[in-house]
């Protein structure tokens, strides 16, 4: 299978590596840093350097593969897909962003090709375990999503080093948060629905943030009273993202929030995922409830040293790839990361990784 991958930062440079040292596919970055793909030719990967945010280029330069992997900052995902459609191949991405996916979702109405958004840890990877807990139920009363993306070693204020895409993590603290509130789907604001709890002795809080539940509302709709999706954080870290962005006003200026970010909290790939999702509901006449966690930690994958949020976004990603390359998921128009089995997620040669173990290497001989 022959597949592009737009954009060569951290988490497209994982994915052209996991992909690669399978075997089974031939993959070739894009992007137009020239230094980011450097960074990759240096390790065999192909590369071609493309302006990403010129639809015609790259469209042009699509001609010949099977798929594009989207792996650049949401803003650009709705150009991206529609060079994908124009050049009729299929398309995944890892956008948290609720009005880019809802734009993707019309371009994939009656094509020929499969379009495939938020394939990363979340919404992506969470939706497909919620739904999984979901489906065992008759009745269900509420389903509770958490995940945090922390370092496993806090030292700042915040309680946070960055670990993923800046503006994707601004923008899932300032956009609206889709939930189910008595049945009803609703808007509710993010920062807002401020809880905590601990587990494995460790305290944490959570809060409303935007994009996490994927289509999920959309699947439960009149099945579930309460459904939500909430990041988690250290205790303090919220309550300081509010000043900056509520008090000071920074929510208008993006940009300058970002620069601030950028300068004054380090990166870490010393990292830790948190998966922390429960449902409860009604079965064989009872009341009970089912709690679905994990932690993963940073480690060492196919001889690269890999932090946690690398692992589950580029291993989710790969995941669902593989499972549509051996023919497990629809091939044309929109398809809902509900559509993919935990089962056979986890069983996945890349979805184990979610599971401690290491994905298969085809060996030449």
């Amino acid at each position: 299978m022959k597949v592009a991958i737009v954009g060569a930062g951290l988490i497209g440079h994982t994915i052209a590596h996991l992909l690669r040292e399978t075997g089974d596919y031939e993959v070739v970055a894009m992007d137009r840093d020239q230094a980011a793909l450097d960074k990759l030719a240096a390790q065999g990967i192909p590369t071609r350097r493309v302006d990403s945010g010129d639809a015609a280029a790259l469209r042009g330069a699509l001609q010949g593969f099977d798929a594009l992997v989207n792996a650049l900052p949401y803003y650009l995902a709705v150009s991206v897909a529609s060079a994908a459609k124009g050049a009729g191949v299929h398309y995944f991405d890892l956008t948290e962003d609720v009005r880019a996916t809802h734009a993707i979702r019309a371009l994939a109405d009656e094509a020929d090709h499969a379009f495939m958004p938020q394939c990363g840890l979340a919404p992506g990877f969470i939706g497909i375990a919620a739904h999984e807990l979901a489906n065992r139920f008759t009745e269900i009363r509420d389903v509770k999503m958490r995940v945090g993306a922390l370092p496993e070693f806090p030292t700042n204020a915040l309680k946070y080093n960055l670990t993923w895409s800046v503006d994707g993590l601004i923008n899932e603290y300032c956009q609206p948060c889709e939930a189910i509130r008595d049945s009803r789907t609703q808007w509710v604001q993010p920062l807002e629905g401020l809880e905590h709890f601990s587990l494995d002795g460790t305290e944490y809080e959570a809060f409303n943030t935007s994009g996490g539940l994927g289509t999920l509302c959309e699947t439960l709709a009149g099945r579930v009273e309460t459904l939500d999706y909430k990041s988690v954080r250290y205790p303090g870290h919220r309550d300081l993202m509010q000043f900056l962005l509520e008090d000071l006003r920074l929510s208008s200026e993006r940009d300058t929030l970002k620069s601030i970010m950028r300068r004054a909290i380090p990166s870490t790939a010393q990292d830790v995922v948190l998966i922390f999702i429960t449902v409860t509901g009604m079965r064989d006449g009872q009341l009970v409830q089912e709690v679905f966690t994990r932690k993963i930690f940073a480690k060492t994958v196919g001889g690269v040293a890999m932090s946690a949020i690398q692992i589950t976004t580029a291993g989710a990603m790969c995941a669902v790839l593989d499972l549509f390359r051996e023919g497990a998921l629809p091939r044309k128009g929109f398809v809902r990361q509900e559509q993919v089995s935990l089962k056979g997620f986890l069983g996945n040669r890349f979805g184990g990784l979610y599971e401690g173990r290491g994905i298969e290497v085809k060996v030449e001989v």
